[in-house]
């Protein structure tokens, strides 16, 4: 096999109990792009879990920072967005401080995907808590998104999302969609959701968001490595270059 040169490192803070994120940003990040992974504790996705699992923020980061990582992710919505508005800067700050190195959110990538796309109203489904969306809801209703609908599967141990089939995804995010959402956010890092962004933005007509998604896109354009990567959407097709840098700082 040819030797293939990493000129960029992504680090990733995940769930412990996450089996899909690592494997879906193998994936879709370009080849000349390494993944280095870090874990932090956590297997239901509850109230407490995603509060507990932070505790580990700074310890974390500092281990990716040995990998001379090019930017840290920490690619968990729920997590990032649990103490409201402004709490994901919050936890960018104490990564930021811990490694010295770049860092951010799934729900600070989420914003600014929803800004560069010109979006202001999203349907969201996931695979957790009722409750669960409603913390995500109000974060980002605090941030001047409205959410029309949202819709939850109910599935509070993280092990059992990661075994959810990529047609139930698809057709979960069909039930939940809404003619007045101008987007479609398959919330959750843990589900089999990249591979259903590109049908059901055929058959919806509009935007498909997803947690690993809008992290990985926002990874790329703080390494600013790519202008485009296909096959997993429009924002990662179309919104990665220049253009959309400029249409993000508007």
């Amino acid at each position: 096999m040819p030797h293939i040169t990493r000129t960029h490192r992504i680090g990733l803070l995940t769930p412990s109990s996450n089996t899909t994120q690592e494997p879906e940003f193998v994936e879709v990040l370009p080849r000349t792009v390494s993944l280095h992974a870090s874990r932090l504790t956590l297997n239901n996705i509850d109230a407490p879990s995603t509060l507990s699992i932070v505790e580990e923020l700074e310890k974390e980061s500092r281990k990716l920072a040995d990998a001379d990582v090019d930017v840290i992710v920490l690619a968990a919505t729920a997590p990032s967005s649990r103490k409201g508005k402004g709490y994901d800067h919050e936890l960018i700050k104490r990564m930021e401080d811990a490694s010295g190195k770049p860092a951010t959110t799934a729900s600070t990538a989420l914003l600014e995907a929803l800004t560069v796309l010109g979006i202001r109203r999203i349907a969201i489904a996931a695979p957790w808590s009722e409750a669960m969306n409603t913390t995500v809801v109000s974060f980002m209703e605090a941030n001047g998104i409205e959410v029309p609908h949202h819709q939850a599967m109910g599935i509070v141990r993280n092990n059992e999302v990661g075994r959810i089939e990529p047609d139930r995804v698809y057709e979960f995010g069909l039930q939940a969609d809404r003619p007045e959402a101008d987007a479609l956010l398959l919330a959750c890092g843990n589900w089999w959701a990249m591979g259903a962004v590109e049908r059901l933005e055929r058959e919806i007509g509009k935007p498909v968001l997803t947690t690993n998604g809008v992290s990985i896109w926002a990874a790329l354009r703080i390494i600013r490595s790519h202008d485009s990567v296909a096959g997993y959407g429009r924002l990662l097709r179309d919104y990665l270059g220049p253009a959309a840098k400029l249409a993000s700082a508007a």
